[in-house]
């Protein structure tokens, strides 16, 4: 469990089934501080295979950037640690993208039938003024101030409708949330893909990167060549997109899906 852009100390929990016998099955699982994990992280990068015990590639260069994300593209690990527990595809939008491409990762739709929505409001319902006591107060002072303003215009009607130095005054309207229904993506990686690698032509120059799965877990470690500005290409979120059912229906039967 982790936050988007979190501070210490948020833990991780790992869960395993565990098959006793064939008709038991217990779970088991660890937790830890993930200021403790992401340490472990950057030490077991910098170990690797060679005689020397040299990487020929390390996360301490300042020319890429490695992370370490989840089956559903959410960062546990990043040097900059403002984006642990946010989506990849939004500090990597263009490695996203052609993971998408790729196959690597896949898109799907999800629906909330219990969202809130921000809705714009020029005056509060009828009901409610009914029954607000305040109300009939605030209406009285307010027909009395319209009356004294209509008295004082009389006096001087050219001036007030002439003048250059008078503005138009606005309604201010306020914001409320609704319930509505909301679409948002979700991503999920293709487990039979171990390792990957890609380029993607930014214009003037490519970015590399290569994305490998952990073994026994549902971790992928993404190492991204950084010297190449991709900001070509917007980032990839999973910001929810209010469902207007007018225009749901209408595009959906132009596009054969309903009838």
């Amino acid at each position: 469990m982790y936050d988007a852009g979190c501070n210490f100390p948020f833990g991780l929990e790992w869960f395993a089934a565990m098959y006793v016998s064939c008709w038991l099955m217990k779970a088991v699982g660890i937790q830890m501080k993930l200021e403790f994990f992401q340490k472990k992280f950057w030490t077991a990068s910098r170990q690797c295979a060679a005689l020397d015990g040299k990487c020929s590639i390390s996360c301490d260069d300042e020319n890429i950037n490695c992370y370490l994300i989840d089956n559903n593209g959410f960062v546990l690990v990043a040097e900059d640690y403002t984006l642990t527990g946010k989506f990849f595809g939004e500090a990597e939008g263009a490695v996203m993208s052609k993971l998408l491409q790729m196959g690597s990762f896949k898109r799907v739709t999800l629906y909330d039938y219990q969202a809130l929505c921000w809705a714009f409001s020029e005056s509060s319902d009828s009901g409610h003024t009914l029954l607000d006591p305040y109300f009939a107060f605030f209406s009285a002072v307010k027909w009395i101030l319209t009356e004294l303003v209509i008295f004082l215009v009389e006096f001087n009607l050219y001036s007030w409708w002439h003048s250059d130095l008078t503005a138009k005054a606005q309604r201010i309207g306020r914001s409320m949330q609704v319930p509505c229904d909301t679409e948002y993506p979700a991503f999920i990686s293709e487990r039979t893909i171990k390792e990957n690698t890609g380029n993607v032509d930014c214009g003037g120059c490519v970015k590399s990167f290569v994305i490998q799965q952990i073994p026994s877990s549902n971790l992928f470690m993404v190492v991204v060549d950084n010297k190449c500005d991709c900001s070509m290409f917007e980032p990839i979120t999973m910001d929810p997109i209010e469902i207007m059912y007018i225009l749901y229906w209408q595009t959906n039967r132009e596009l054969g899906v309903i009838e």
